[in-house]
């Protein structure tokens, strides 16, 4: 299998040490820095299969960092890590570019199962990324991270707006709710299967023409969700 590799932008030494030793011993090859100018050049400069980025940095922050990559072409995937908890700075990460977002402290087991899921999810994610998707009288702009219907904008929370990408990167594929824990939730052990039901419900009565009757977002009885989305 080829070694994966992971650039990572973090200030914070202990950390550094943390997660260098935690992904070395996962097989990763790593690289890090403590310098968001500094992991700009690299992330541009060196082919790598992911970037952890830190939001608080001395020189320049990640949110900076992850715009400028996205405009400089680089489609690395990338999870930021930050302290910063409020669900704007979810919102703004993730229009700017980034495809995860990941709380400090956080549960070594969290990040690389969020770190698996990105991958997996990668050819669906660059399909996505360079343009819009539409469906029924829906729009969803993936660079902006913006929500269409009818022309007007949909107001979702972070975690709808991650449900809904990842439904929508995986359309036509049958996805468990387990799957979903997994892959949006980064097996969160608080999050139980309820909740990706409240959160479907949530989508549906924001997007389907008929919520009782969903159209691009329905369930397999018995296995999980099927998005319809063309």
């Amino acid at each position: 299998m080829e070694t994966r590799r992971v650039l990572v932008v973090e200030d914070e030494e202990d950390l550094v040490f943390t997660l260098r030793d935690l992904l070395v011993s996962e097989g990763y090859d790593v690289e890090t820095t403590g310098s968001g100018e500094q992991g700009f050049q690299m992330a541009v400069e060196r082919p790598f299969d992911l970037l952890l980025l830190d939001v608080m940095l001395p020189d320049r922050n990640g949110f900076d960092v992850c715009r400028s990559l996205r405009e400089s072409g680089c489609e690395t995937p990338i999870l930021m890590l930050t302290a910063r908890t409020q669900v704007i700075d979810r919102v703004l990460g993730l229009r700017l570019g980034a495809d995860d977002y990941l709380a400090k402290p956080f549960d070594p087991m969290e990040l690389l199962a969020r770190m698996e899921a990105l991958q997996r999810r990668l050819p669906g994610r660059l399909a996505s990324r360079s343009k819009l998707l539409r469906f029924g009288s829906v729009e969803v702009d993936f660079r902006s991270a913006e929500v269409r219907k009818d022309g007007q904008v949909v107001e979702m929370s972070a975690r709808e707006y991650e449900l809904l990408r990842y439904l929508l990167e995986n359309r036509g594929a049958i996805i468990s709710r387990r799957q979903l824990l997994r892959d949006v939730w980064g097996y969160d052990s608080r999050v139980f299967t309820r909740t990706v039901d409240v959160h479907v419900c949530s989508l549906r009565q924001k997007l389907e023409d008929d919520p009782r009757n969903p159209r691009y977002l329905v369930t397999v009885r018995g296995l999980g969700y099927k998005c319809l989305a063309n």
